[in-house]
């Protein structure tokens, strides 16, 4: 997938100003939060299942390369095999070299973020060979000319049933439908029949389990248990983070991811998968594969980020971010959008390609207050807002301003000085009705927004009025 995160803000300009967008948006506003809130009731001490999935993703990530040998040892006796990619072009690589080898022609997928990283489905219609996407909404995004995901529990959510609707009536060729129920089961009646002639099927996986050398599999519409069960290769890929020790571990993040992401107790299909279809079972894959991916990770792990690993892909930072429910999840650029995405995207691609993502935060914290493993989301993003200003990689006015004010800020009686001048001139310009509509040297915070003007007293100054010490 090409990397637009360099235009982060013309690209987020351009969805603030799409009329459809904006309302499709709105419509989404708040749902997936409400839905949480309400499922955490359900937990004893949901706080202390944070710490639990926390210290769980922690000590795999610890100990990585254990994780990882231990979990090699158990597909590969369960009669899986595991492979290795370092590179995004290394997972192409892999999956066409699988699908030359079974004489593979149709593909089906569930969702897979790391194969999004690679462009994968592209790379599969290059070599001559038929995918199709089964989840629904990377399959809309898919007819739509592989549009980008714009969520990662909800690739297509920017989308309204409308759109959808029109989009159907013109792949399809069938009558323009209305109805959600309608759009579901026109969908479920065309990839019905390529569950039944695919030669392969690519899942992702929301956790490896190096216990068993399985994979763990998390779905609401069981296109994942039809794609990993009827075809008969499975080729399960994520990314090497993504291992967790033992099943009870994996059954303590369970509490905590579907809350998370669609505020369920527990998704619809959950698929726990072990090795290759034995002698006397009536389902299951001839052949199995999981390739684990590095692309950028072990760099991240030995990084001052290396906490964004623990992610487990819910969403609820994105569900919750003011920014991202304004500007959509295609501002972003890339694979992973929202807060997640602003820290991920910077150290997977190159901060030079996205140094603007993590400064597209207010830093408000609702992202860290909700993450259920506790990533410290904006101290992240502060410590790549730090490594942008230390490479040069920020405007020049921009680093020049922050210069000086920690010039002045070293200097308390200069400072006390400045922000006096400045919070008198500030209310001078708020003009007769106390509100600020152009600032001077700050076009970026007043084209979109007004200010209310301060009282044009300093902190300090108010502090020392009610006598809490000396001005």
């Amino acid at each position: 997938m090409q990397i637009a995160s360099m235009h982060f803000k013309s690209r987020a300009r351009s969805n603030m100003n799409d009329a459809q967008l904006q309302a499709n948006l709105r419509k989404m506003q708040g749902k997936f939060v409400a839905k949480r809130r309400a499922s955490l009731t359900e937990l004893d001490d949901f706080e202390g299942t944070r710490d639990a999935g926390m210290a769980i993703r922690q000590r795999a990530l610890d100990d990585l390369d254990a994780w990882l040998a231990l979990f090699e040892q158990n597909a590969v006796r369960a009669g899986a095999t595991v492979l290795w990619a370092e590179t995004p072009a290394d997972v192409n690589a892999l999956v066409l070299e699988i699908a030359r080898r079974h004489g593979v022609r149709k593909i089906i997928k569930s969702k897979s973020m790391v194969s999004e990283e690679s462009g994968l489905d592209q790379a599969i219609e290059a070599a001559g060979l038929t995918v199709v996407e089964t989840d629904l909404g990377e399959y809309i995004l898919q007819i739509n000319g592989y549009e980008p995901p714009s969520h990662i529990i909800g690739p297509a959510l920017h989308k309204s049933k409308e759109e959808v609707a029109e989009l159907f009536h013109r792949k399809h060729g069938t009558p323009l439908k209305t109805g959600i129920e309608e759009l579901c089961l026109e969908a479920r009646g065309v990839l019905r029949e390529h569950y039944l002639t695919a030669d392969m099927g690519i899942s992702g996986g929301n956790f490896f389990i190096a216990e068993t050398g399985s994979v763990l599999l998390v779905t609401n519409e069981g296109n994942a248990t039809l794609g990993t069960t009827l075809p008969r290769v499975h080729v399960a890929i994520s990314g090497i983070e993504k291992v967790v020790p033992t099943l009870e571990d994996a059954a303590t993040l369970m509490r905590l991811l579907p809350r998370s992401a669609t505020g369920q107790s527990i998704s619809n299909y959950v698929d726990v998968l072990t090795g290759v279809r034995r002698e006397g079972e009536s389902h299951g894959a001839e052949a199995m594969y999981f390739i684990l991916v590095d692309s950028g990770r072990a760099g991240v792990l030995g990084s001052e980020v290396r906490e964004a690993l623990r992610c487990i892909r819910c969403g609820a930072c994105m569900n919750h971010c003011p920014v991202y429910q304004n500007v959509g999840g295609h501002s972003y650029g890339w694979v992973y959008p929202g807060p997640i995405g602003s820290i991920l995207t910077p150290m997977y691609a190159g901060l030079e390609h996205a140094h603007d993502l993590p400064a597209a935060s207010t830093l408000c914290n609702q992202c860290g207050v909700v993450c259920p493993v506790r990533i410290p989301l904006p101290d992240l993003q502060r410590k790549l807002r730090e490594m942008a200003f230390e490479r040069r990689l920020r405007p020049w006015p921009e680093r020049m301003g922050v210069r000086a004010w920690a010039w002045v800020a070293k200097r308390p009686s200069l400072y006390a000085l400045a922000t006096r001048i400045g919070a008198r001139a500030l209310r001078f310009l708020g003009g007769r009705d106390g509100t600020i509509r152009r600032l001077p040297l700050a076009g970026g915070w007043t084209q979109e927004r007004d200010f209310p003007a301060p009282s044009g007293r300093t902190f300090r100054e108010l502090y020392a009025k009610r006598g809490g010490g000396r001005r």
